[in-house]
């Protein structure tokens, strides 16, 4: 597969998730012929399997846990099961924050563990590297729980992902890119500590990349309509803004 990111879902947010208002699967990278899933949710290794993208789970070459919560990481355990051929092949490397498997609610079984080729702990700041790609988690998250991001630095281009967390200007310098995808609950600025659409456009203005991805949406984001906010952000900002669909392919 060319160079591509495939949004498997891009709901967020408890009753769009619990209801498959939109699907959680996450986010599958195909970067340098190395395969990525990013936050597998709920349902994600049936999106996988059900893609018209062709998706082998068995072609994994890592899985990246950007926090714990169940909307991030229902199907992390399956997807190991997968990636492994039941554990019938030791391969892969599961890159996580330290609480997903030694926090008072570890999200992955013991018994998977040594399935996998490694097991990489996350930690702010930190740079990574698989199968020639590199990656790293610039600042840590506020969010409940230990929440990172992951920049991509690519042949092609820059690809930096916010993960849930609360705006705070930091986030500006912290991940510079070509292409920015945003988690983006939220229509209206609130307590919670997720970004709004008001936060993803002073990101889109302070980051300027070339292409921005809103994704795992909220119900307030969905009843005002993604793609339409999205056009507006368009025209706002001056910089192309795309409202993520479950299963959209977008092609490097």
């Amino acid at each position: 597969m060319a160079d591509a990111i495939i949004f498997l879902g891009s709901g967020g947010a408890r009753i769009v998730v619990f209801k498959q208002i939109r699907a959680s699967g996450g986010i599958w990278f195909s970067l340098q012929g190395t395969n990525l899933l990013v936050d597998p949710g709920p349902g994600s290794l049936v999106r996988i399997i059900s893609s018209k993208h062709k998706l082998d789970p068995t072609q994994l070459d890592g899985i990246l846990l950007s926090h714990s919560h169940l909307d991030h990481s229902g199907d992390v355990n399956i997807m190991i099961e997968a990636l492994t051929t039941g554990g019938t092949k030791k391969r892969g490397v599961l890159f996580c924050p330290r609480e997903a498997i030694e926090g008072e609610d570890p999200v992955v079984f013991k018994y998977l563990r040594s399935y996998l080729e490694k097991i990489v702990i996350l930690q702010e700041k930190g740079e990574y590297e698989i199968k020639g790609v590199k990656f790293s988690c610039p600042i840590r998250h506020r969010h409940r729980g230990e929440t990172y991001g992951f920049k991509f630095e690519t042949e092609r281009a820059k690809i930096s992902y916010i993960a849930d967390t609360k705006y705070f200007p930091e986030l500006i310098p912290a991940y510079q890119a070509d292409i920015l995808i945003m988690n983006v609950v939220r229509e209206k600025p609130s307590e919670l500590d997720h970004l709004s659409l008001t936060d993803a456009k002073n990101l889109i203005l302070g980051i300027r990349p070339k292409v921005a991805f809103l994704t795992h949406f909220g119900m307030t984001m969905i009843k005002n309509k993604p793609w339409i906010l999205a056009e507006e952000l368009t025209k706002e900002t001056g910089i192309e803004v795309i409202a993520a669909s479950d299963g959209m392919k977008y092609e490097l």
